[in-house]
């Protein structure tokens, strides 16, 4: 519990006793280089008053098949496109009571540093949360060949738990030779255990004001940042048959009636295996649990605090529960992936929720952005050092 004095309430002071907490999965996000400064963004919200969304345009690349010069064929020349990408400022707020009778019964302990440790904590949530809703969103696109292209090629699905191998073959099939620039990993912490267990993950260590040291929930991968946080996607998958071949242990000849030993009835099996025809073979799958982990490269998100115009603010109430004082938190942030545009489609206020941010209809890869799709030219996925890998562990 703690108590502030309201009337003497320093704003300033109090961002940067917050700012000065080590905020850790923030700061190795920073290092990682995965958050970048954009100077389009910068100007798109400075210095041309852009407030809640922009859209910002950059030139393409220069591209297009060269002739033979040979002294008889005609040069041909074409024109470089420019890209737009839409971009939204996220704003959150929240506030914390706190009464003056917690003060009296500790005889007076000023709590303002946990207070201060504490928002330092909540807020590197509340971006985290922010980061991850954007992932799913961008995970969700399912309109139009080239959106769709994308997930296909940025998602790796595995059997098993992860190996030794996943990340790499994960992020080779998303980027190609571009895999070099993943730098992080986001992953639950059952995942993180099997990594740890063969001894593929190296945990952080940080010393406190006090010369402890503690070790993080951060470690490294193949050098790449591992960010370990239980609220990463999970889903559990029911028992259920599966297609398989006619040697896999515990196949099923699958039969329309009168199933005898190696066999089963059609009409027998609860899972959906319309698409499977009789005299096909069938293995029953038991139940497990799916798990989403996200990995990103330098310079993925382009990162800006725009900042509100009272981040810190205490209100005094001397009546309720013989006085309260309130601490009012604001903060409006940039997290906008490279080479995906936000386009707030589905959006009911001048900040999107997480679950508007984790809506697939809210992006779309970079474009041209003519009318019909077919005219559009896209930023190459393989540039986009982004990708999602599901695993049972």
């Amino acid at each position: 519990m703690a108590q502030f004095d309201s009337k003497s309430f320093n704003e300033k002071a109090f961002k940067y006793s917050v700012e000065r907490v080590p905020n850790m999965k923030m700061n190795e996000l920073k290092k990682s280089r995965v958050l970048a400064g954009n100077t389009d963004i910068d100007n798109a919200f400075t210095t041309q008053n852009g407030t809640a969304y922009a859209r910002i345009a950059f030139k393409g690349l220069a591209d297009g098949e060269a002739v033979n010069y040979d002294g008889q064929t005609d040069i041909t020349a074409s024109r470089t496109k420019t890209y737009e990408q839409g971009v939204v400022v996220v704003g959150r707020a929240k506030a914390w009571v706190e009464s003056d009778f917690s003060y009296d019964i500790t005889g007076g302990v000023d709590f303002m540093e946990n207070v201060a440790q504490q928002v330092a904590e909540y807020k590197d949530g509340l971006d985290q949360e922010t980061i991850l809703a954007i992932l799913d969103g961008i995970f969700a696109m399912n309109t139009g060949a080239k959106n769709k292209e994308f997930v296909q090629k940025h998602t790796f699905v595995t059997d098993g738990n992860m190996t030794a191998t996943t990340l790499n073959t994960a992020t080779n099939k998303a980027c190609g030779a571009n895999k070099k620039k993943f730098a992080l990993v986001f992953m639950h912490s059952d995942v993180s255990t099997n990594l740890e267990n063969l001894n593929l993950i190296e945990h952080l260590k940080f010393t406190d004001k006090n010369g402890v040291q503690r070790e993080l929930d951060l470690g490294t991968w193949n050098g790449k940042l591992v960010v370990i946080d239980d609220y990463m996607p999970i889903k559990v998958v029911t028992a259920h048959y599966e297609r398989a071949e006619a040697s896999d242990e515990g196949a099923l000849k699958v039969v329309e009636s009168s199933a005898t030993a190696g066999e089963i009835n059609k009409a027998d099996v609860t899972a959906d295996i319309s698409d499977i025809a009789a005299n096909e073979y069938v293995v029953l799958v038991g139940e497990y649990t799916e798990y989403t982990s996200y990995c990103l490269g330098e310079g993925s998100f382009s990162y800006k605090d725009v900042g509100a115009k009272v981040p810190y603010e205490m209100s005094r109430d001397p009546k309720t529960n013989g006085g309260e004082d309130t601490l009012y938190t604001r903060q409006r942030k940039i997290f906008s992936p490279r080479g995906i545009s936000y386009e707030k489609a589905v959006q009911a206020s001048l900040s999107p929720t997480d679950e508007e941010l984790a809506n697939g209809k809210n992006w779309s890869l970079v474009c041209s952005g003519e009318t019909r799709e077919t005219d559009r030219t896209y930023i190459d996925h393989r540039a986009i050092a982004i990708c999602k890998i599901v695993s049972r562990g």
